[in-house]
């Protein structure tokens, strides 16, 4: 499937059935890594339908987790 254009993009958004517990964004057609959330100026979520997302938030999380352990622990 090629890229969709922004109007196939925002119907998806706006779907409800690519919302999981109205949170959650999960939709395995659509590649981008981030999305926005349900309301936009609440800022961005991953999709957790595509595997690249959800690496980048395990990566970042692991960061954070290490960053904070690693600074506490050096006190």
């Amino acid at each position: 499937m090629g890229n969709p254009n922004q109007e196939t993009l925002e119907k998806w958004h706006q779907d409800p059935n690519n919302w999981k517990w109205s949170m959650f964004y999960y939709n395995p057609k659509d590649r981008r890594v981030l999305v926005p959330k349900r309301n936009k100026w609440m800022g961005w979520t991953t999709n957790f339908a595509y595997l690249p997302s959800v690496l980048l938030l395990v990566i970042v999380l692991a960061s954070a987790i290490l960053a904070i352990y690693f600074g506490v622990s050096s006190l």
